[in-house]
């Protein structure tokens, strides 16, 4: 007999799933393969990171669809690898420095770069392991890593080919500048918060005669660097002063008065200072007029030598001074309370500064044209769809990349800068001379490229692009990218320029965009609010495949995940299910010598029918709502069919055949073992491992579940008699068990039930069913027909047009159970009356959190359906006893 342990513990199986995968290559991408494929890219994890619930969630999500894909027969490559994650990564190395007393500027920038790649070799495959741990099914022969030799030899091949385009050019540009990481940033690795600050009004006064200009700013730092007050042409307040130039506060520096539609003649006195160095804004309309920019800060973001007397000062403090001085010269207006927009470092979470710098720079315009008309054209589709507008809008405004950045970890540019002729050479191969003017004076460009710039080569390059590899032919384009929204522009945009760009085809055919998953109340998670749910921690305490399945089955589209731990649990218990489930299955195939493979008979009882009729329906529901990446809804069918359909109503109808001994048994045998094996199947890229170590036990043909056939949906196995035959036996058994159940009847008491129906083939279809009716519901007497009396004492349930009636005289204690329920009426309506005022409560609804109200509701309508319930069994029971006096 096949016997599985009492209890499923997943600590004692899923290590030995992953090295059986593993030692069997399950998940390798054969390009010799025939037929279709399916590819997928991993969005590269930070070789700092350890993995946290977006991450399970997103690889989850990615695991099922490769699971999905290998066992319906495609050729499937899931391509691993990890990001080298520049600034992150020399934060990392430079606080182990900082440890130990020392920094990188003192050990130089060779032995920097080697302390890093003995930091990534020692403790740079974390997140590696933990996925592994997951079950996840990447081909790990195929890991690459953004800074390996073969894709630093496709960063170079894409930077020297836009170079030598003109796509790719060093120039003064505003940037975005982090004076603690002391490098660019570019638009999308700032991130705004609102903040309260202030909104300062000074006074610019004409140079000529009396009058003033009154400019609004929040960083009356900027002044120093101003160079002109522009106003609207078309604001008639400000038509005499055309010409005109003002004198700049604190400095005394003339500064001419230029006109600009820019200005917004809404905002204040509808005149605005220029500060070209530090205003990206104003950057542009200084390139309009040809003003100067004149650059007031150093790299620390502390006033420099054009600053005059605030030279050396933080830019806090200069700001501080600078107020104090405007107000004594008489020069400030006002000072009010504004809340606005601050621009933060992504890392290290320092408030950006606007600075003009000479950076490298992609011309993107070029290169976003292609990448619009391909999701225009529908050749990429992104779901879901609403996330199209979102791309458009950004991909149609965008601005040249700045991919340069200012530390030492990463893809050093290699553009060689020559001393006589002031020129570049930018080449494939290390030059040893200057290939304008043949100078052997030159030095290589410092920076290092935006890590972003190698990532978005990563469909191709990890596929072995410039050369032109068999795993290239086979996998490009990959079928699915599937990552957060919060990288659609920083990766998957630029995936799509570049894919267009070098490959001249997509990266991808579909991009999926998962939702953010949060806590509980709904807020978002984070370590201050220590609200983080630990996916290493929930797979210890409940098993992986229960996180698995949790964050697959709340996975709605465009609609962000409320998670808690109980939901883990509560899948726990589903596993648990499966596993008894199965335990039961074993123990009833005793003297059973066939396979899994369902065999057809005549001989078929209607919970044959009706279950194999199920099973297909699931199979078709689970394969629309995978190909449509409707997650949640392919997991809530297989959950129902096998814990509603396949656990609660067919093993139980199925109970009394297989202890027989006639040739019904081996049937039910049969069918039972089929029905379950497809479940496993359908249930395994969801739950990996319990349907491994189950699967193994069964009769059936492989070495693994992995590579097992997935159910396809068969036209031909639906049966809509044996469903419509099986939902009225099923609200027959279903009726009497809610009445045992509002009536506090004890399971083991066994009921006289009448049925009524005028219909005479749904009273033959139940009588046909008596056997399982009574088995099932714990019937002694069912009588049928439409003229059977009515029971004197009886609860009553209805469907359709059929009645039912539990006999409940002699079963219990009418005065007793009255009582019973009047005291718990009584302790409801009182609750429902004091959160009912709650809500009412104007100030609270105004006060409260949003979470707290929508839990309050939930009570108050859960209370409402509870005292519903009680009053109609308290209405029965006062008939009771009123038929009985």
């Amino acid at each position: 007999m096949i016997q599985l342990d009492k209890q499923y513990n997943p600590e004692n199986v899923e290590e030995r799933w992953i090295q059986f995968w593993d030692e069997k290559g399950l998940a390798k991408g054969d390009e010799t393969r025939p037929g279709e494929t399916f590819s997928m890219a991993i969005p590269p994890p930070n070789i700092t990171g350890s993995l946290h619930i977006g991450h399970a969630f997103n690889n989850t999500l990615q695991d099922i669809l490769a699971r999905w894909k290998r066992m319906s027969g495609f050729s499937t490559l899931w391509q691993p690898g990890t990001d080298h994650a520049g600034i992150a990564t020399q934060n990392v190395v430079e606080r182990q420095l900082k440890a130990e007393g020392t920094n990188r500027h003192d050990i130089g920038r060779e032995q920097f770069i080697e302390r890093v790649w003995k930091w990534r070799d020692e403790s740079g495959g974390t997140i590696t392991k933990q996925l592994r741990r997951m079950g996840c099914t990447l081909d790990w022969e195929r890991d690459r890593f953004t800074m390996d030799e073969g894709l630093s030899k496709a960063v170079r091949e894409v930077f020297v080919t836009l170079y030598e385009q003109g796509l790719i050019y060093k120039g003064d540009y505003i940037i975005n500048w982090c004076p603690r990481c002391h490098t660019a940033l570019s638009d999308l690795e700032v991130e705004h918060e609102e903040k309260p600050g202030k909104l300062y009004h000074i006074r610019y006064k004409f140079k000529e005669g009396e009058g003033e200009l009154v400019v609004a700013t929040t960083r009356p730092e900027t002044l120093l660097g101003d160079t002109a007050v522009a106003v609207n042409p078309d604001d008639d307040r400000h038509q005499a002063h055309h010409g005109k130039s003002v004198v700049l506060p604190l400095l005394n520096r003339e500064i001419p008065i230029i006109l600009d539609d820019y200005v917004d003649t809404e905002f204040g006195t509808g005149a605005l200072k220029v500060t070209p160095a530090h205003d990206p804004n104003d950057f542009e309309i200084g390139k309009r007029h040809e003003l100067p920019s004149i650059n007031v800060m150093d790299i620390d973001a502390r006033i420099n030598a054009e600053g005059g007397p605030y030279k050396g000062q933080d830019r806090m403090e200069a700001r501080d001074n600078i107020v104090k001085d405007l107000e004594t010269a008489g020069l400030l207006v006002t000072i009010e309370d504004h809340v606005h927009k601050v621009g933060h470092c992504y890392r290290c979470r320092t408030v950006v500064e606007p600075y003009l710098s000479k950076q490298w720079f992609v011309k993107t315009k070029p290169l976003a044209e292609p990448a619009i008309e391909a999701v225009k054209s529908k050749r990429i589709t992104i779901t879901p769809q609403f996330w199209e507008n979102t791309y458009f809008d950004w991909m149609e405004n965008i601005r040249d990349w700045c991919i340069s950045r200012q530390i030492w970890w990463g893809h050093q540019i290699p553009a060689w800068h020559c001393k006589q002729c002031d020129q570049f050479t930018v080449t494939r191969e290390d030059p040893t001379a200057c290939s304008g003017c043949g100078s052997k004076e030159i030095t290589r460009e410092t920076d290092v490229l935006d890590t972003w710039f190698s990532s978005a080569l990563w469909p191709f390059s990890t596929l072995g692009w410039p050369d032109q590899t068999e795993s290239l032919k086979k996998f490009y384009p990959t079928t699915v990218m599937c990552t957060g929204f919060d990288i659609l522009f920083f990766w998957v945009a630029r995936m799509i320029m570049m894919g267009l760009k070098f490959m001249d085809d997509i990266p991808f055919e579909h991009v999926y965009i998962h939702a953010l998953i949060r806590d509980a109340e709904g807020a978002k998670m984070s370590k201050t609010k220590g609200n983080v749910i630990d996916p290493l921690v929930m797979m210890e305490r409940y098993g992986t495949d229960a996180l698995r399945f949790t964050l697959a089955a709340f996975a709605a589209q465009g609609r962000d995940i409320k998670l808690a731990e109980d939901r883990i649990d509560g899948y726990r218990n589903f596993c648990n299910k499966l596993w008894n489930a199965s335990r039961f299955a074993f123990m009833n195939l005793e003297g059973y010598n066939g396979t899994c493979a369902l065999e057809k008979s005549d001989n078929w009882t209607l919970a044959d029918r009706w279950i194999l009729s199920r099973l297909n329906a699931t199979v078709h529901e689970v394969d629309r709502t995978l190909t449509q990446f409707k997650f949640n809804e392919a997991a809530h069918a297989i959950y129902k069919f096998i814990w509603n359909e396949f656990c609660d109503w067919y093993i139980e109808l199925s109970k009394s055949r297989l202890l027989s001994d006639g040739p019904e048994k081996r049937i039910a045998q049969n069918v039972l073992i089929h029905v379950l094996e497809a479940s496993l199947k359908l249930l395994h890229p969801f739950m990996p491992f319990i349907t491994e170590e189950i699967w193994q036990k069964l009769p059936a043909e492989g070495d693994s579940i992995m590579i097992a056939p997935y159910p396809v949906p068969d036209l031909n196995a639906t049966s809509a008699e044996a469903e419509s035959r099986m939902n009225i036996l099923m609200a027959v058994i279903n009726g009497v068990r809610n009445i045992r159940g509002e009536m506090n009847l004890s399971p083991k008491q066994k009921l006289n039930v009448t049925v009524q129906c005028e219909n005479p083939d749904t009273i033959s279809e139940i009588e046909k069913s008596a056997r399982y009716i009574k088995e099932l519901a714990r019937v002694e007497e069912l009588h049928l027909g439409a003229d059977k009396e009515k029971p004197k004492v009886a609860a009553t349930f209805v469907d359709g047009n059929l009645q039912g009636h539990v006999d409940l005289e002699g079963l219990m204690d009418f005065e007793e159970e009255k009582k019973r329920l009047e005291k718990e009426l009584k302790k409801i309506e009182k609750d429902f009356i004091n959160i009912s005022k709650k809500l009412s409560n104007p100030e609270f609804i105004k006060k409260a959190p949003p979470e707290v109200i929508e839990k309050d509701r939930k009570r108050q309508d859960s209370l409402s359906e509870k005292r519903a319930k009680l009053q109609t069994h308290l209405e029965t029971i006062e008939q009771a006893i009123s038929s009985l006096s």
